[in-house]
């Protein structure tokens, strides 16, 4: 060994070790890509946006070796209040990249009538955004353009699923005619309805307001929106959730039969929200991978 490295150690007390090598680990995990959502203006914008509040995306590539040419766009949950992207955004990439997906963790604009001519809108354009940059660049990323799915957290799941269910018509401008379906959806206790009695109240008035119109609560209610071109979707929530009622995902799941959808829901007994931030990521992972397996959007390439 050569022996300026035996000087070095020496230099160094053995306590110090682990703390370099996690350091060096973790600035080869977050050395990632940021990547704004719009080059030119940002549509229903009002006023001048401070660059915190401005739309991105973060990209978690795989490695080489395990790229399977599948991508999924992250939209963590916060209620429309904040976004929850340190427990349902990053490590969400990272456990994908970690299995062969490339992950696009979004950072959308949160509802505000301060910046925003129509505030419900603000998220679903940067949601309908986001696809189509993943698309327009699926060659680069090495992605199979047919395999873009969506994932989304408790109001993210809400996100998603008006993504899911309004892709068309399009809400940015979309000249190139891009399309904005996702090719599969996966809701992790998601909120679906803005119906009252069954909505995330917080959720629903920081998207739409203390009073929405019928007009406003049946568009964002996607369990009534669901047609037979709905993406195949993929859903998992607590029995005993607190926060959001499962009845979400129960009546998106039989709505999703009744139109012929693919669908597949998880219930677990127990967890409360948020219960795959508790679990040992494979309890989570794996039956979301083997949907998409069986869906025919996912391939392990080490196997």
């Amino acid at each position: 060994m050569n022996p300026s490295f035996h000087r070095f150690k020496k230099r160094i007390e053995p306590k110090y070790y682990s703390l370099l090598f996690l350091s060096v680990i973790c600035v080869r995990i977050s050395a990632q890509q940021v990547i704004p959502l719009y080059n030119d203006s940002i549509p229903n914008s009002i006023g001048t946006i401070q660059e915190a509040d401005k739309p991105t995306i973060t990209v978690y590539k795989p490695t080489r070796d395990k790229t399977n040419g599948t991508a999924i766009i992250i939209f963590p949950g916060g209620a429309y209040g904040f976004l929850a992207t340190d427990t349902e955004g990053t490590p969400i990439a990272k456990a994908f990249a970690e299995r062969g997906i490339i992950a696009f963790v979004v950072k959308y604009r949160l509802p505000k009538d301060e910046t925003m001519r129509d505030k419900s809108m603000g998220p679903l354009m940067d949601a309908q955004q986001t696809i189509k940059y993943v698309r327009t660049h699926a060659g680069e990323y090495g992605i199979d353009s047919n395999k873009i799915g969506i994932i989304g957290y408790s109001a993210g799941g809400h996100l998603a699923s008006t993504l899911g269910t309004h892709y068309n018509p399009a809400y940015i401008p979309n000249q190139e005619n891009i399309s904005l379906r996702p090719d599969f959806m996966i809701l992790v206790y998601p909120v679906i309805s803005m119906k009252r009695g069954l909505t995330h109240s917080s959720s629903m008035n920081n998207l739409l307001g203390q009073n929405p119109s019928e007009e406003k609560i049946k568009f964002f209610s996607s369990e009534d929106n669901i047609s037979p071109k709905t993406p195949a979707t993929y859903i998992t929530h607590a029995g005993d959730d607190g926060l959001v009622n499962v009845e979400n995902s129960v009546q998106m799941y039989r709505w999703l039969q009744m139109e012929g959808v693919d669908a597949e829901l998880h219930i677990y007994p127990k967890g409360n929200h948020g219960f795959t931030q508790r679990l040992p990521v494979i309890e989570w992972l794996e039956p979301m991978l083997l949907f998409l397996k069986k869906e025919g959007f996912y391939r392990n390439v080490s196997n």
